[in-house]
């Protein structure tokens, strides 16, 4: 369990810069990213937090190779899990804090889940949508818009993600499992 969150004013409005909350959060997404990668997942690491006390409603990491599906990926577990402690698909009032920048599936979740706030790692030039390849969840065509907070333990969160692939890049030369796909 994490350690209790510092205690912050309740927040009117969301706020555009990272927040302590954050920052807790996010280290510990980093932890379930890091078990993720130990289990042979690509390490990502979400956590879903109530943005006024701090509360965290849910967490995941990565379960797609262990569990055969396409769509387990960290922010939709921890969405999930948050959806079912709050009793309501409606997370307005809630923050995703994601280690890597979330995919198009996964900014649709945030769109369709209604989100309050997004905070995430590092960026994703292969698949981001929410800044690197587009940006869903600011798409003015849609009924949600959530503007992501950027770069949050940024340089950590790459560092875990080159770690892995580095190593099994070395594992596959070796004749190892072989390469993963993200």
């Amino acid at each position: 369990m994490p350690p209790e969150p510092p205690h912050l004013p309740h927040l009117s409005r969301p706020p555009v810069t990272a927040t302590d909350y954050d920052l807790l959060h996010m280290r510990r997404a980093l932890d379930l990213a890091a078990r993720a990668g130990a289990m042979g997942e690509i390490p990502v690491g979400a956590v879903v937090y109530e943005t006024a006390s701090g509360r965290t409603l849910g967490e995941g990491h990565n379960l797609r190779h262990i569990n055969k599906d396409p769509a387990a990926h960290a922010e939709l577990i921890a969405i999930r899990a948050a959806a079912a402690a709050v009793g309501d698909w409606r997370l307005n009032h809630c923050t995703l804090v994601v280690t890597l920048e979330p995919c198009p599936m996964c900014a649709g979740l945030i769109v369709n889940a209604r989100l309050g706030r997004v905070v995430f790692g590092c960026p994703d030039p292969k698949a981001g949508a929410c800044g690197s390849l587009m940006r869903l969840t600011e798409d003015p065509r849609l009924n949600h818009r959530v503007t992501p907070v950027a770069g949050v333990l940024g340089d950590q969160c790459a560092m875990l993600l080159r770690n892995f692939f580095k190593s099994r890049r070395l594992e596959s030369r070796g004749g190892g499992a072989g390469a993963v796909d993200a």
